[in-house]
């Protein structure tokens, strides 16, 4: 849904649940640019973005700056435990991520299309791991969390993956053709009445606005900002799309709050005494949150 959308995805599990393997198998099966950042406490900005360089000119004999792109500078990027590194370097991706472009030296240089950034995350417990500022997390159109495996689907994963039976992936889609899906889904209708939805599921989640729950006045520090509702929108006519409908539903709305909102809605100290997840407060907004009437304004 993210990469018909334009958007970026964060994924968030223990290590050893395949999430780089997912990420890689995808960047095979598409016709595009792949390259793989993977995130250490050393890693500067500019081992992601590019640096300039300074060259002679063996002709004139002058020397001249000539920027050498970094890995940022291809289609898919699959940036590996992001937050294992420096917030200072985890900001190189903000302007990439939300303008499409990279800034060095006073010159604008131009990401090609798509792009789409793919980032895998620990548990912000585990030792060694920074957390990612909310400025960053909230480029991020979904947070998706990977659990372990069923009893039943880890034995099936174990026996394959140590067999000599791999099979290779085959290239489906090119990025003209995601480009061009990237604007069918933007046709999608949006009814008025699932539009309000969506911006009333995301003002209930901030604490200071007015008609905001009583469990989120007390629970939430900080809640979703307009790009939630945006991607709520968007990734509604995805999934719309892709059940071969012509508008959103509410349903879809639903069906996205987890991923949209879990990575935006901040918890407080009391939510944390009182053994209140953020998993939690989407679900108590769901409830609380009443469906407006279709042609209502």
């Amino acid at each position: 849904m993210a990469l018909f959308a334009g958007g970026h995805c964060l994924i968030t599990g223990v290590p050893g649940l395949a999430k780089t393997l997912l990420i890689k198998s995808l960047g095979e099966i598409l016709d595009l640019s792949y390259k793989r950042i993977q995130f250490t406490p050393d890693l500067m900005p500019a081992d992601i973005t590019g640096i300039e360089m300074l060259e002679d000119d063996p002709l004139s004999g002058t020397r001249h700056l000539r920027f050498v792109k970094g890995p940022v500078f291809a289609n898919i990027i699959l940036a590996d435990e992001i937050n294992r590194t420096s917030p200072k370097t985890q900001a190189a991706l903000l302007e990439a991520m939300q303008e499409y472009q990279v800034t060095s030296g006073g010159e604008v240089h131009r990401l090609d299309q798509p792009f789409f950034v793919l980032a895998t995350q620990n548990p912000i417990e585990l030792e060694g791991t920074y957390p990612l500022p909310e400025a960053q997390l909230d480029r991020f159109m979904f947070n998706i969390v990977i659990d372990y495996l069923s009893a039943e689907d880890e034995l099936t994963v174990a026996l394959q993956t140590t067999s000599r039976d791999q099979s290779p992936l085959e290239t489906v889609l090119s990025g003209q053709d995601i480009l061009a899906f990237q604007e069918l889904v933007k046709k999608v209708y949006v009814p008025q009445n699932v539009a309000k939805y969506a911006v009333d599921l995301v003002r209930s989640s901030r604490p200071a606005a007015d008609g905001a729950p009583d469990f989120v006045k007390n629970w939430v520090s900080w809640g979703a900002g307009l790009r939630a509702t945006q991607y709520f929108l968007l990734g509604g006519k995805v999934r719309a799309a892709f059940r071969g409908r012509y508008n959103v539903a509410i349903e879809d709305i639903c069906a996205l709050a987890h991923p949209v909102l879990r990575h935006r809605v901040i918890t407080n100290f009391y939510a944390e005494s009182e053994g209140i997840t953020v998993e939690g407060v989407i679900d108590r907004l769901l409830e609380a949150v009443q469906e407006p009437v279709s042609g209502l304004a």
